[in-house]
C-alpha cells in the first residue's frame, strides 16, 4: 500500500515560536508514517496535484503569514493551535498600510463596519477578542485539527462544517533532564519546596496572582523558593512587583533558558503553575513537558484546559477567589509531597499514553487519510483489554526438569519463570505462540498450563536449521517443540508475517551487541495485529543495581567475563531500565498493557532498604525498582522508530 503523500507548511526553528518547535517534534514521527514535504516558505513552483493532502500550521503570528497566503490558494487541513487569528490579519493589512483591507477582513468575519472605522481613526484598538477573523479561511478548508474540544466548538460557531479532529498537542518526554543538577546550580537542597512559572512571562499568565499566593506560602513555609524561567514581557514590571511584595529573597527570575537547561529546571520543581486568563483556546508546550516529567501542576479552569483529565493537574477557576486557591494547592502539595509525586506520575503515565509524538503522528495520518478518501475518522483509539492471567504453580515449570544442574538453575529462578507466566496472555487451541531464547524451562508449560495450540521455540544457531526437542514430565506427559536457529539481531526470522498470536523473549534482549531493534522489528512484523509481545531483561535501575554502583561495583546483572576455556560468551552487552523497556516497545509499535519489576527469587531485601530511603529524600522514584523488568505490550502499529535517537548514536 503506497504510503500517504503530505506537504507540510510551517516556520521550523530557528523562528522563535513554539508552532515552529511543535512542527519539528512532529516531523520526525510523522516521516515514519507518511511521505512528508515541508515548505518553511512560498515555493516557486508547486503543484497541489502531486499530493495526497496539503496540511498548514496556522498561528496567530506574522511566522504564519505565508501558511495562511498558501491555504487560501490551495485548500487543505488546517492546523489551528487557537481559535483566533485577528493579530495576524492585522499583521497581513494595518501592518502594511492597507486599511481598506483590514476593514474589509473585519466586515467579511461578521464585524462591524463603523468599529472598524473607529479602529481605522485610532479612537479604539482592534477588537482582538471579539473578532476572530477566521471565516474566510475556514470556508476553503477541507478539514481541521484542533488540540481540543473547545477551539473545535469555536470553529463550528464560525462557520465551519466540515471534517474536524481533536488531536492532543504532542509532548515531549526527555530522558535527560537532571533534576538535582538544576537544584544544586541553584542553591537548592534535594527537600527544599520549589515552585516554577515557565515561558513568555505575560501579565496574563497571572503572574501577578501567583506571586501574592506564594508570598501567603511562604508565612507557612518559609524555606520554599520560586522560579520564573522565561522572558519577561514588558507590560509585566515584574522587578518593581517583588520589591512591592518584599519576595526578592524568595523568587528568581531567570529569564529566557536554552531548551536543555529549561527542561532540567522544570523537573526540579515541585510545582509548576501554568496559569491564564483570557484564552483563545490556546495550548501549552511547556504544560505538556511539565505533565511529561511528572510535575505536579496547577492550571486555569478555563478553555482547552478545562478538558484536562482531573486527576493529573490542579485546575484554578478564574475569579475572586483564584489567589486563595493557588495558596491552598501550593500548601497542600508542598506539605504532601507524596500527593504531588502521585499526581505527577498519573500525568507522566497520561502524557505517554495519550500524547507521545508518534501517538500524535498515527492520528494526524489516519485523519488526512480519512480527509481524502472522504470518509468518517475514527476519533476514538483501540481500547486496550486488559490481559487475563493464570495462576501459577512451581510445580508447573518443576515437573518437566530433571536434570539436576537445571533444576539448581529453576529453584534460582522460580520467581521469574512464575511471573513470566503469569504475566503471558493465555492461548488456545487456534493459537500460536514463540518462545525466543528457549532453553525447554516454561516452554511445556505455554501448551499445558496457558493452552496455545502450537508452542514454537527458537534459539542462536545458523540460519536455516531447525531441531527437535523432547522432554517428558514427571507425570508422563509428553511433550515436543520444534526450535528454529537464527541470528536475532541479525537474520531475518523464518517465520511469515503475521504469524504469532504472542512472542516472550525472556532474558535474551540483555545479550545482544549490535542492533536490539532488529529483534524488536522482526517481532512486530511476525505479530499478528493486536498480538502480544513479552519481554523480560534485568532491571539496571534496581535497588541492587544503585547500592552496587554506590559501593564501587559495576551495576550490570552479569557482567562477568567467563573463564577460559568455555567457549562463547554469555556476559550482558547492555541492560534496561524500566523507562527504556517502555520505549523498546513504543519505538517498535507496540502499546504498552503492562511495565512491572519484580524479583528473581523470592526472598526478603532488607539490607537494600536504605537505597529507597535515599530515593526518597531526593525525590526520586521508588517504584519500578526490582531485579527484574517485564515489559507487555500489544501490536497497533508498525515500528515507529528504526533507530530511536536514545539507544543508537
Amino acid at each position: 500500500m503506497a504510503r500517504h503523500r503530505v506537504a507540510f507548511f510551517s516556520p521550523l526553528p530557528p523562528t522563535k515560536s513554539g508552532i515552529a518547535d511543535y512542527a519539528e517534534a512532529l516531523l520526525e514521527p510523522l516521516r515514519q508514517q507518511a511521505d512528508v514535504t515541508v515548505f518553511t516558505e512560498v515555493p516557486a513552483h508547486f503543484d497541489p496535484a502531486s499530493f495526497d493532502s496539503l496540511l498548514y500550521q496556522m498561528g496567530n503570528n506574522p511566522y504564519h503569514d505565508f501558511t495562511y497566503a498558501l491555504a487560501l490558494q490551495h485548500p487543505g487541513v488546517v492546523v489551528m493551535h487557537e481559535s483566533n487569528l485577528h493579530h495576524l490579519i492585522a499583521e497581513r493589512t494595518i501592518k502594511r498600510g492597507d486599511w481598506d483591507a483590514y476593514v474589509e477582513e473585519v466586515v467579511y468575519d461578521g464585524g462591524d463596519r463603523a468599529d472598524a472605522e473607529r479602529v481605522r481613526r485610532l479612537e479604539v484598538g482592534p477588537d482582538y477578542e471579539g473578532v476572530p477573523m477566521l471565516r474566510r479561511l475556514l470556508e476553503r478548508q477541507k478539514g481541521v485539527i484542533a488540540h481540543s474540544q473547545y477551539v473545535v466548538d469555536d470553529l463550528r460557531r464560525a462557520g465551519f462544517t466540515g471534517p474536524a479532529a481533536v488531536i492532543p498537542h504532542g509532548a515531549w518526554i526527555p530522558l535527560d533532564a537532571d533534576r538535582l543538577g538544576a537544584r544544586e546550580r541553584l542553591g537548592l537542597g534535594p527537600r527544599t519546596p520549589l515552585v516554577g512559572i515557565f515561558g513568555f512571562l505575560k501579565p496574563y499568565k497571572r503572574i501577578a496572582e501567583s506571586l501574592r499566593a506564594f508570598r501567603r506560602l511562604l508565612r507557612v513555609e518559609p524555606a520554599a523558593r520560586m522560579i520564573l524561567v522565561g522572558e519577561p514581557h514588558p507590560d509585566l514590571q515584574l522587578d518593581h512587583l517583588l520589591g512591592t511584595l518584599e519576595l526578592r529573597h524568595a523568587v528568581r527570575v531567570l529569564g529566557f533558558t536554552p531548551i536543555e537547561q529549561f527542561t532540567s529546571l522544570i523537573a526540579a520543581c515541585d510545582v509548576v503553575l501554568n496559569l491564564r486568563f483570557p484564552t483563545v483556546g490556546e495550548s501549552s508546550g511547556t504544560l505538556l513537558r511539565a505533565l511529561g516529567l511528572g510535575r505536579a501542576v496547577l492550571v486555569s479552569e478555563i478553555g482547552s484546559f478545562r478538558e484536562l483529565p482531573g486527576d493529573i493537574c490542579l485546575k484554578v477557576p478564574v475569579g475572586p477567589t483564584e489567589e486563595e486557591l493557588i495558596y491552598e494547592y501550593l500548601n497542600l502539595l508542598v506539605a504532601r509531597p507524596d500527593l504531588a509525586q502521585a499526581m505527577g506520575q498519573r500525568a507522566a503515565d497520561w502524557v505517554s499514553r495519550d500524547c507521545s509524538w508518534p501517538v500524535v503522528a498515527e492520528s494526524y495520518v489516519r485523519f488526512l487519510e480519512a480527509v481524502h478518501e472522504g470518509r468518517p475518522y475514527e476519533t476514538k483509539r483501540p481500547v486496550v483489554v486488559e490481559t487475563a492471567s493464570v495462576a501459577v504453580e512451581p510445580a508447573d515449570v518443576a515437573n518437566w526438569v530433571a536434570d539436576p544442574s537445571a533444576r539448581e538453575y529453576l529453584d534460582h529462578h522460580a520467581a521469574r519463570f512464575a511471573k513470566t507466566l503469569e504475566l503471558t496472555p493465555p492461548g488456545d487451541s487456534s493459537q500460536r505462540i514463540l518462545e525466543m531464547g528457549a532453553y525447554m524451562q516454561i516452554t511445556p508449560a505455554l501448551r499445558y498450563k496457558l493452552g496455545y495450540g502450537e508452542v514454537r521455540g527458537c534459539y542462536f544457531g545458523s540460519a536455516g536449521q531447525t531441531d527437535s526437542r523432547e522432554v517428558t514430565s514427571e507425570t508422563g506427559e509428553h511433550f515436543a517443540c520444534l526450535i528454529d536457529l537464527f541470528d536475532a539481531e541479525h537474520d531475518v526470522y523464518p517465520y511469515p508475517d503475521g504469524h504469532f498470536d504472542t512472542v516472550l523473549c525472556c532474558e535474551l534482549i540483555e545479550h545482544l551487541k549490535e542492533d536490539p531493534m532488529h529483534l524488536l522489528t522482526e517481532v512486530n512484523r511476525i505479530l499478528k495485529p493486536s498480538g502480544h509481545f513479552l519481554l523480560t531483561t534485568p532491571n539496571i535501575a534496581s535497588l541492587r543495581a544503585i547500592s552496587a554502583i554506590l559501593h564501587g561495583y559495576h551495576p550490570g546483572f552479569f557482567p562477568a567475563y567467563l573463564k577460559p576455556p568455555v567457549d562463547g560468551d554469555a556476559r550482558h552487552a547492555r541492560e534496561y531500565t524500566a523507562k527504556e523497556g517502555y520505549l523498546l516497545l513504543h519505538d517498535a509499535g507496540f502499546e504498552v498493557v503492562k511495565l512491572e519489576t519484580g524479583p528473581f527469587r523470592e526472598e526478603p531485601r532488607p539490607e537494600l532498604a536504605w537505597v529507597a530511603t535515599m530515593l526518597r529524600h531526593f525525590g526520586m522514584p521508588e517504584d519500578l525498582r526490582g531485579d527484574g523488568l517485564y515489559v507487555l505490550g500489544r501490536k497497533v502499529a508498525g515500528v515507529r522508530s528504526r533507530y530511536p535517537g536514545w539507544l543508537y548514536s
